[in-house]
């Protein structure tokens, strides 16, 4: 087992906010957050393993490395503690980096993820969409995934969105996206783990996000002990790219209040 030197994007100077992009999308994501959020702090925002200019390595698929990576990475960057966010898949990560490095995390930004473990169903979808990138190509998200990372309301009235994250999706490399899946198929359940991690804590959830629904999110605000749930209107999946500013003024509130 080898970490893997994460490529990754950064603005600003100060506070350290470390924010992790979803799947299968890559820092790219992050565009509106660096803007908007670079004034107050300083943003890193990391391409995670085979996505973005990272890296795949030779690991076998797990999110557990996924967080050594990340740990390497604040080292490189000679960060101690860092308020870490994570959106969808950049969610399992950050609770896999609670797992093996908590003391590192000054606060705390989960974003349309979920804190449970995947059921058997779901765990044999994610396998089988491992299987046809391999056989097909990245081409595949665009029909099975694509469609359900943004809400009604972006797929109605949203068409440079659509296209901007059609974009990312379909320039995430076959093998980083296998890899990605199995791994987060594998990653265990992490509310036990959250009712442990006692610092400032934001959970965001789109209104619209059939993917991580918000009951999910209310069960990850109920376990943190000052966790804080904020539902964004009008957004899917994605509302860091969806919604920017609210999703951006939400998480300046977070930073203001540390």
């Amino acid at each position: 087992m080898a970490v893997v030197d994460l490529a990754h994007r950064e603005v600003g100077a100060g506070r350290p906010l470390v924010l992790l992009h979803a799947f299968p999308l890559s820092s790219a994501m992050w565009l509106a957050q660096r803007e908007g959020l670079g004034p107050l702090c300083r943003v890193v925002t990391p391409d995670q393993r085979g996505f973005g200019g990272s890296p795949l390595g030779d690991d076998e698929p797990s999110l557990d490395r996924c967080a050594d990576d990340l740990a390497a990475l604040l080292d490189r960057l000679g960060l101690d503690r860092v308020v870490l966010g994570g959106l969808s898949m950049g969610g399992y990560v950050a609770m896999a980096f609670l797992r093996a490095h908590a003391d590192r995390v000054e606060a705390l930004v989960l974003a349309d993820t979920k804190a449970t473990a995947d059921p058997e169903p779901v765990r044999e979808r994610r396998e089988a969409l491992a299987g046809a990138v391999v056989e097909g190509g990245s081409t595949v998200l665009v029909d099975d995934v694509l469609p359900s990372l943004l809400g009604p309301t972006t797929l109605a009235g949203r068409p440079m969105v659509l296209g901007r994250v059609r974009g990312l999706v379909t320039a995430a490399p076959a093998p980083a996206v296998a890899w990605a899946s199995r791994a987060m198929a594998a990653r265990p359940d992490s509310l036990d783990l959250l009712r442990e991690v006692d610092v400032p804590a934001l959970v965001l959830v789109g209104s619209e996000d059939a993917l991580s629904p918000v009951g999910d999110a209310e069960a990850m605000a109920e376990a943190l002990p000052q966790g804080r749930l904020q539902v964004l209107p009008g957004a899917g999946h994605l509302p860091a790219v969806e919604t920017p500013e609210t999703f951006t003024s939400a998480v300046a509130e977070l930073l203001s209040g540390l």
